[in-house]
Protein backbone atom coordinates (compact mmCIF):
# COMPACT_ATOMS: atom_id res chain seq x y z
CA UNK A 1 0.00 0.00 0.00
CA UNK A 2 1.42 3.36 -0.89
CA UNK A 3 1.86 6.16 1.92
CA UNK A 4 -0.73 9.44 1.27
CA UNK A 5 1.92 11.63 -0.14
CA UNK A 6 2.02 14.06 3.16
CA UNK A 7 3.55 11.38 4.93
CA UNK A 8 6.28 11.17 2.51
CA UNK A 9 6.98 14.39 4.03
CA UNK A 10 6.88 13.94 7.45
CA UNK A 11 10.96 12.92 7.61
CA UNK A 12 12.11 16.28 6.08
CA UNK A 13 9.57 18.01 8.29
CA UNK A 14 10.51 16.70 11.04
CA UNK A 15 14.14 17.57 10.58
CA UNK A 16 13.25 21.28 10.17
CA UNK A 17 11.09 21.16 13.50
CA UNK A 18 14.51 19.79 15.20
CA UNK A 19 16.50 22.00 13.91
CA UNK A 20 13.80 25.29 14.71
CA UNK A 21 13.98 23.49 18.11
CA UNK A 22 17.66 23.92 18.43
CA UNK A 23 17.95 20.39 20.04
CA UNK A 24 21.77 19.92 19.60
CA UNK A 25 23.80 22.88 19.86
CA UNK A 26 27.51 23.17 19.25
CA UNK A 27 28.43 20.50 21.95
CA UNK A 28 32.41 21.31 21.84
CA UNK A 29 31.49 25.35 22.35
CA UNK A 30 29.65 25.18 25.48
CA UNK A 31 31.58 22.34 26.81
CA UNK A 32 29.12 19.42 26.28
CA UNK A 33 29.20 15.80 25.21
CA UNK A 34 26.96 14.87 22.61
CA UNK A 35 24.44 11.75 22.64
CA UNK A 36 22.19 11.24 19.81
CA UNK A 37 19.21 9.12 20.42
CA UNK A 38 18.25 6.82 17.66
CA UNK A 39 14.34 7.39 17.72
CA UNK A 40 11.46 4.78 17.07
CA UNK A 41 9.45 8.01 15.43
CA UNK A 42 9.18 11.58 14.44
CA UNK A 43 9.49 14.33 16.82
CA UNK A 44 6.01 13.59 18.26
CA UNK A 45 4.57 14.98 20.92
CA UNK A 46 4.40 11.85 23.66
CA UNK A 47 8.49 12.14 23.81
CA UNK A 48 7.90 16.31 24.91
CA UNK A 49 10.48 15.58 27.87
CA UNK A 50 13.28 14.84 25.23
CA UNK A 51 11.70 17.60 22.76
CA UNK A 52 11.87 20.40 25.56
CA UNK A 53 15.48 19.93 26.37
CA UNK A 54 16.12 24.00 24.80
CA UNK A 55 13.33 25.05 27.36
CA UNK A 56 14.37 22.97 30.65
CA UNK A 57 17.75 22.23 29.95
CA UNK A 58 17.50 18.97 31.99
CA UNK A 59 20.41 17.11 29.67
CA UNK A 60 22.45 20.31 29.47
CA UNK A 61 21.99 20.56 33.31
CA UNK A 62 24.40 17.08 33.25
CA UNK A 63 26.66 18.45 30.46
CA UNK A 64 24.91 16.70 27.41
CA UNK A 65 24.18 17.95 24.26
CA UNK A 66 21.00 16.15 23.64
CA UNK A 67 20.57 15.01 19.56
CA UNK A 68 17.54 13.49 18.02
CA UNK A 69 17.26 11.03 15.21
CA UNK A 70 14.12 10.12 13.74
CA UNK A 71 13.38 6.68 12.99
CA UNK A 72 10.44 4.47 11.48
CA UNK A 73 9.77 1.69 14.07
CA UNK A 74 11.95 0.15 17.30
CA UNK A 75 13.84 -1.74 14.60
CA UNK A 76 15.40 0.93 12.50
CA UNK A 77 16.26 2.97 15.79
CA UNK A 78 18.48 -0.19 16.88
CA UNK A 79 19.83 0.16 13.16
CA UNK A 80 20.69 3.67 13.48
CA UNK A 81 23.22 2.36 16.62
CA UNK A 82 24.39 -0.24 14.97
CA UNK A 83 25.17 1.96 12.15
CA UNK A 84 26.75 4.05 14.02
CA UNK A 85 24.49 7.14 13.33
CA UNK A 86 23.44 6.85 16.96
CA UNK A 87 24.66 6.08 20.62
CA UNK A 88 21.13 5.21 22.15
CA UNK A 89 18.60 3.77 20.60
CA UNK A 90 14.67 4.28 22.09
CA UNK A 91 12.91 1.28 21.43
CA UNK A 92 10.63 -1.97 21.96
CA UNK A 93 11.80 -5.09 23.66
CA UNK A 94 10.18 -7.18 20.98
CA UNK A 95 12.18 -5.45 18.48
CA UNK A 96 15.54 -5.99 20.86
CA UNK A 97 14.58 -9.84 21.23
CA UNK A 98 15.18 -9.80 17.31
CA UNK A 99 18.22 -8.11 16.84
CA UNK A 100 19.92 -10.70 19.61
CA UNK A 101 18.38 -13.21 17.83
CA UNK A 102 20.02 -12.73 15.29
CA UNK A 103 23.76 -11.91 17.05
CA UNK A 104 23.49 -8.37 18.03
CA UNK A 105 25.45 -7.60 20.36
CA UNK A 106 23.76 -5.13 23.08
CA UNK A 107 22.38 -4.54 26.26
CA UNK A 108 19.52 -2.84 27.38
CA UNK A 109 19.78 -0.27 30.13
CA UNK A 110 16.17 2.00 31.21
CA UNK A 111 13.14 0.82 31.25
CA UNK A 112 11.18 3.94 29.47
CA UNK A 113 8.26 2.46 29.93
CA UNK A 114 7.25 -0.47 31.81
CA UNK A 115 3.60 -0.30 30.59
CA UNK A 116 2.26 -1.89 27.66
CA UNK A 117 0.97 0.10 25.20
CA UNK A 118 0.17 -2.05 21.95
CA UNK A 119 -3.35 -3.18 20.54
CA UNK A 120 -5.07 -3.91 17.62
CA UNK A 121 -8.05 -1.46 16.57
CA UNK A 122 -10.87 -2.25 14.21
CA UNK A 123 -14.10 -0.73 14.14
CA UNK A 124 -16.78 -2.55 15.58
CA UNK A 125 -18.88 -3.29 12.16
CA UNK A 126 -15.71 -5.31 11.54
CA UNK A 127 -16.83 -8.25 13.76
CA UNK A 128 -12.97 -8.45 15.16
CA UNK A 129 -13.63 -9.62 19.16
CA UNK A 130 -10.57 -12.14 19.53
CA UNK A 131 -6.89 -12.50 17.75
CA UNK A 132 -8.80 -15.39 16.09
CA UNK A 133 -11.02 -13.15 14.16
CA UNK A 134 -7.98 -11.15 12.55
CA UNK A 135 -7.48 -14.60 10.02
CA UNK A 136 -8.17 -13.19 6.14
CA UNK A 137 -8.40 -9.36 7.23
CA UNK A 138 -6.03 -6.66 6.08
CA UNK A 139 -4.69 -5.24 9.10
CA UNK A 140 -2.32 -1.82 8.97
CA UNK A 141 1.20 -1.21 11.09
CA UNK A 142 3.22 2.21 11.22
CA UNK A 143 6.39 0.64 9.30
CA UNK A 144 7.91 -3.27 9.14
CA UNK A 145 9.88 -2.12 11.65
CA UNK A 146 8.00 -0.91 14.07
CA UNK A 147 6.77 -1.97 17.21
CA UNK A 148 3.19 -2.22 16.01
CA UNK A 149 4.00 -5.31 13.99
CA UNK A 150 6.04 -7.08 16.36
CA UNK A 151 3.47 -7.08 18.54
CA UNK A 152 0.72 -8.00 16.08
CA UNK A 153 3.21 -11.08 15.19
CA UNK A 154 3.03 -11.66 19.16
CA UNK A 155 -0.84 -11.53 19.34
CA UNK A 156 -1.01 -13.54 16.20
CA UNK A 157 1.35 -16.34 17.25
CA UNK A 158 -0.68 -16.69 20.47
CA UNK A 159 -3.92 -17.64 18.42
CA UNK A 160 -1.82 -19.95 16.63
CA UNK A 161 -1.96 -17.79 13.43
CA UNK A 162 1.18 -16.46 11.62
CA UNK A 163 1.54 -13.52 9.17
CA UNK A 164 0.88 -15.05 6.38
CA UNK A 165 -2.90 -15.60 7.55
CA UNK A 166 -3.40 -11.61 7.72
CA UNK A 167 -2.01 -9.14 5.14
CA UNK A 168 0.18 -6.63 6.68
CA UNK A 169 -0.56 -3.07 5.24
CA UNK A 170 1.87 -0.44 5.93
CA UNK A 171 -0.48 2.96 6.83
CA UNK A 172 2.51 5.07 8.70
CA UNK A 173 2.68 6.80 12.15
CA UNK A 174 -0.25 7.35 13.85
CA UNK A 175 -2.45 7.45 10.51
CA UNK A 176 -5.81 5.97 10.90
CA UNK A 177 -6.95 7.58 7.70
CA UNK A 178 -6.93 4.00 5.94
CA UNK A 179 -9.48 2.36 8.79
CA UNK A 180 -11.48 5.21 9.05
CA UNK A 181 -11.56 4.64 4.76
CA UNK A 182 -12.26 1.15 5.31
CA UNK A 183 -8.76 0.87 3.26
CA UNK A 184 -7.79 -1.94 6.37
CA UNK A 185 -9.71 -3.87 8.90
CA UNK A 186 -8.08 -3.00 11.78
CA UNK A 187 -4.79 -1.65 12.56
CA UNK A 188 -1.94 -2.39 15.09
CA UNK A 189 -1.46 0.56 17.08
CA UNK A 190 -0.83 2.31 20.55
CA UNK A 191 -2.72 3.76 23.36
CA UNK A 192 -1.91 7.35 22.37
CA UNK A 193 -2.42 6.20 18.40
CA UNK A 194 -6.35 5.20 19.66
CA UNK A 195 -6.24 8.45 21.15
CA UNK A 196 -5.95 10.33 18.14
CA UNK A 197 -7.71 8.18 15.86
CA UNK A 198 -10.80 9.29 17.81
CA UNK A 199 -10.22 12.32 18.22
CA UNK A 200 -10.06 12.77 14.09
CA UNK A 201 -12.99 10.78 14.16
CA UNK A 202 -12.89 7.07 14.47
CA UNK A 203 -16.09 5.95 15.19
CA UNK A 204 -17.16 2.64 17.73
CA UNK A 205 -13.97 0.39 18.03
CA UNK A 206 -13.37 -3.11 19.36
CA UNK A 207 -10.02 -2.90 21.15
CA UNK A 208 -7.36 -6.11 21.76
CA UNK A 209 -4.50 -5.27 24.17
CA UNK A 210 -1.35 -6.69 24.21
CA UNK A 211 -0.86 -6.13 27.68
CA UNK A 212 -4.01 -8.89 28.49
CA UNK A 213 -2.10 -11.32 26.62
CA UNK A 214 1.67 -10.24 27.90
CA UNK A 215 2.22 -6.79 29.48
CA UNK A 216 6.01 -6.85 27.90
CA UNK A 217 7.65 -2.80 28.33
CA UNK A 218 6.60 -0.91 25.71
CA UNK A 219 10.29 0.80 25.59
CA UNK A 220 13.97 0.45 26.76
CA UNK A 221 16.74 2.31 26.24
CA UNK A 222 19.30 -0.26 24.43
CA UNK A 223 23.18 0.50 23.55
CA UNK A 224 26.12 -1.78 21.78
CA UNK A 225 28.03 -4.18 24.96
CA UNK A 226 30.86 -1.84 23.21
CA UNK A 227 29.46 1.57 24.29
CA UNK A 228 27.99 -0.04 27.16
CA UNK A 229 31.50 -0.99 28.38
CA UNK A 230 33.29 2.02 27.16
CA UNK A 231 31.32 4.67 27.82
CA UNK A 232 29.91 3.88 31.61
CA UNK A 233 30.05 7.86 32.95
CA UNK A 234 28.62 8.92 29.87
CA UNK A 235 25.47 7.08 29.68
CA UNK A 236 25.27 7.05 33.58
CA UNK A 237 24.76 10.86 33.11
CA UNK A 238 22.48 10.32 29.97
CA UNK A 239 20.10 8.08 32.25
CA UNK A 240 20.02 10.83 34.85
CA UNK A 241 19.20 13.48 32.47
CA UNK A 242 15.95 11.22 30.85
CA UNK A 243 14.82 10.33 34.21
CA UNK A 244 14.75 14.00 34.94
CA UNK A 245 12.84 14.71 31.89
CA UNK A 246 10.36 12.06 32.57
CA UNK A 247 9.62 13.12 36.10
CA UNK A 248 9.63 16.70 34.75
CA UNK A 249 6.26 15.85 32.57
CA UNK A 250 4.95 13.80 35.53
CA UNK A 251 4.96 16.70 37.69
CA UNK A 252 4.13 19.09 35.01
CA UNK A 253 1.96 17.92 32.31
CA UNK A 254 0.12 21.00 31.38
CA UNK A 255 3.58 22.91 30.59
CA UNK A 256 5.16 20.03 28.93
CA UNK A 257 1.62 20.08 26.88
CA UNK A 258 1.88 23.76 25.76
CA UNK A 259 5.48 23.35 24.82
CA UNK A 260 4.42 20.32 22.44
CA UNK A 261 2.24 22.87 20.60
CA UNK A 262 5.87 24.14 18.72
CA UNK A 263 8.34 21.40 19.49
CA UNK A 264 6.34 18.32 18.18
CA UNK A 265 5.47 18.19 14.81
CA UNK A 266 1.51 16.45 15.93
CA UNK A 267 1.32 19.19 18.51
CA UNK A 268 -0.76 21.53 17.43
CA UNK A 269 -3.77 20.28 20.00
CA UNK A 270 -2.75 21.45 23.45
CA UNK A 271 -5.30 19.70 24.73
CA UNK A 272 -4.98 16.46 22.85
CA UNK A 273 -1.40 16.76 23.95
CA UNK A 274 -2.29 16.75 27.43
CA UNK A 275 -3.89 13.76 27.02
CA UNK A 276 -0.93 11.80 25.24
CA UNK A 277 1.36 13.02 27.79
CA UNK A 278 -0.99 11.45 30.39
CA UNK A 279 -0.96 8.19 29.03
CA UNK A 280 2.87 8.65 28.26
CA UNK A 281 3.09 9.19 32.23
CA UNK A 282 0.77 6.70 33.27
CA UNK A 283 3.23 4.22 31.07
CA UNK A 284 6.27 4.93 32.62
CA UNK A 285 5.20 4.01 36.00
CA UNK A 286 4.70 0.58 37.68
CA UNK A 287 4.66 -0.97 40.81
CA UNK A 288 8.91 -1.28 40.41
CA UNK A 289 9.09 1.73 39.68
CA UNK A 290 7.19 2.87 42.65
CA UNK A 291 9.60 1.00 44.94
CA UNK A 292 12.95 1.22 43.10
CA UNK A 293 12.45 4.52 40.82
CA UNK A 294 12.13 5.43 37.51
CA UNK A 295 14.11 2.78 34.78
CA UNK A 296 13.78 -0.04 36.58
CA UNK A 297 13.42 -3.26 34.84
CA UNK A 298 11.20 -5.70 35.86
CA UNK A 299 13.47 -8.51 35.06
CA UNK A 300 11.07 -11.88 35.04
CA UNK A 301 8.64 -10.21 32.92
CA UNK A 302 11.50 -9.58 30.28
CA UNK A 303 12.41 -13.04 30.49
CA UNK A 304 8.84 -14.18 30.27
CA UNK A 305 8.63 -12.25 27.06
CA UNK A 306 11.43 -13.56 25.80
CA UNK A 307 10.39 -17.08 26.11
CA UNK A 308 7.54 -15.77 25.08
CA UNK A 309 8.51 -15.11 21.79
CA UNK A 310 10.91 -18.24 21.72
CA UNK A 311 7.71 -20.75 22.13
CA UNK A 312 5.65 -18.80 19.54
CA UNK A 313 9.02 -19.20 17.44
CA UNK A 314 8.96 -15.62 16.63
CA UNK A 315 13.12 -15.89 17.62
CA UNK A 316 14.70 -18.77 17.19
CA UNK A 317 17.32 -18.48 20.11
CA UNK A 318 17.27 -18.85 24.08
CA UNK A 319 17.42 -15.14 25.13
CA UNK A 320 18.77 -15.08 28.73
CA UNK A 321 17.72 -11.47 29.74
CA UNK A 322 20.28 -11.56 32.87
CA UNK A 323 23.10 -11.43 30.32
CA UNK A 324 21.49 -8.34 28.56
CA UNK A 325 20.14 -6.28 30.91
CA UNK A 326 21.96 -4.13 32.51
CA UNK A 327 21.16 -2.01 35.62
CA UNK A 328 24.41 -0.16 37.06
CA UNK A 329 23.78 2.97 34.78
CA UNK A 330 20.30 2.96 35.91
CA UNK A 331 19.86 6.97 38.41
CA UNK A 332 18.92 5.91 42.11
CA UNK A 333 15.53 7.32 43.16
CA UNK A 334 16.67 9.73 45.43
CA UNK A 335 18.71 12.49 43.55
CA UNK A 336 19.21 15.40 44.67
CA UNK A 337 19.38 16.80 40.89
CA UNK A 338 15.76 15.76 40.17
CA UNK A 339 14.08 18.44 39.02
CA UNK A 340 10.20 16.94 40.58
CA UNK A 341 9.28 14.37 43.03
CA UNK A 342 8.98 11.21 41.47
CA UNK A 343 5.38 10.24 42.04
CA UNK A 344 2.03 8.80 40.00
CA UNK A 345 1.01 11.12 37.12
Amino acid sequence: MKLPRCLHALPFLALAALALAGLSPPAAAEGLDKVTVGGWSQPISEITNLLAEPDHGLFKARGIALDYVPGNGGGSAIQAVLAGQADIAFTDPASFYLALDKGADLVAVYDIYPQNVFNVVSPKSRGIRTIADLKGKRVGVYSLASGTRQHLLLLLATAGLKETDVTVEVTGLLNFAPLIQGQVDATAATDTGLLVGRAKGLGEVDVIEVRDHLNLPSDIFVVTRKDYEARKPLLKRFLAAYRDSAAWMIARPDEAARLAVTRAINGRDEAINREVIRLRNLSSVSPTTEREGLGHFDLPVLQQGADTFRRLGLVARALDMGQVVKTDLIPVRESAASPAKEGTP
